[in-house]
């Protein structure tokens, strides 16, 4: 018996070993969360596509994620085409499956050790869109806007959440077509073209880019009018050319965080976070009169 399956028996008194349709009742939370009102609209659709773009977006807005279920296409005698969208988190855990006994050899079936990874919990939302009887046009119906669990915080990593947009999708074809420039070369370019703010340096022995700083015009503009707070923090070997990545965030009255700047470094000294920080200085006190004093708390000695 593993540890997780002694304290489930623990606390709930199942082990591994029993029928994993018993763990379903432990699953369905007690409380439900109505985002109904979120989805009530009068909105008449030209298009299924159109009404399944308004629908997951406005889900995502409110931090849900939903599934298509069912789709029916052609137009019968009694029935018109519609779709049906449900909460990724709807359904129920299946049932385990025995494999075909060969007559010949005998085989023991695995026995499956409850319902983990999974994040179905019979959630009962459920959205359907259905074509008009008079037109080509679509409306949404609601049959119910409750979820019985909890919504997500962050959706960092969610796979609808991660999806490429055409926006992106059409600027990923456009770093491909690059016209012969490398990722740095293209990188800069790019910067101009949008008025990025750029600061790099190139190391004297081989003119191969060392340090970079980049940061956006929104991002200047806000951090010229709140300069009194200041985040900075590394990652280290998070990307594929090994170099630490810093990132400058500032903060809101309110308590909203926002990017300030960020840094490609080629390693971790002193010096190259001094330059580091007078390139973020400098832009920041453009057009200001009045000097910010930044003090530099560093373990390694100069």
């Amino acid at each position: 018996m593993y540890p997780f399956d002694e304290f489930l028996q623990e606390n709930i008194g199942f082990e591994g070993d029993e029928d994993p349709n018993t763990f379903e009742e432990f699953l369905e939370p007690k409380e439900y969360m109505d985002l109904g009102h979120s989805f009530t609209t009068d909105r008449i659709f030209s298009s299924k596509d159109e009404l399944v773009d308004w629908v997951k977006q406005t889900a995502m807005d409110a931090k849900t994620y939903l599934i298509i279920t069912r789709y029916q296409r052609s137009r019968t005698l009694n029935r018109r085409p519609y779709i049906t969208l449900a909460c990724e988190r709807g359904g129920s855990v299946k049932k385990y499956k025995k494999p075909i006994v060969d007559n010949e050899e005998e085989e023991i079936p695995k026995k499956r050790r409850g319902p983990y990874g999974t994040k179905k919990c019979g959630c009962p939302f459920k959205l359907k869109g259905e074509q008009m009887a008079t037109s080509e046009n679509w409306q949404l119906f609601i049959h119910n806007g409750r979820h019985n669990h909890k919504i997500v915080v962050y959706s960092h990593g969610h796979a609808q959440a991660a999806r490429l947009t055409e926006e992106q999708l059409q600027q990923t074809e456009q770093f491909k077509k690059s016209h012969g420039r490398n990722t740095v070369e293209e990188v800069l370019c790019l910067s101009a073209e949008r008025d990025y703010t750029v600061f790099h340096r190139n190391r004297e022995e081989s003119n191969v880019l060392s340090d970079i700083v980049v940061a956006h015009p929104t991002s200047i503009a806000m951090i010229r009018t709140w300069t009194y707070v200041l985040i900075m923090d590394t990652t280290y070997k998070t990307n594929k050319y090994n170099m630490p990545l810093l990132e400058c965030v500032g903060m809101t009255p309110t308590g909203k965080n926002f990017t300030v700047a960020t840094a490609f470094m080629c390693n971790e000294q002193a010096t190259i976070y001094r330059w580091v920080f007078q390139q973020i200085k400098h832009f920041i006190l453009h057009l200001l009169c009045q000097m910010v004093r930044i003090q530099l708390l560093m373990k390694e000695s100069l």
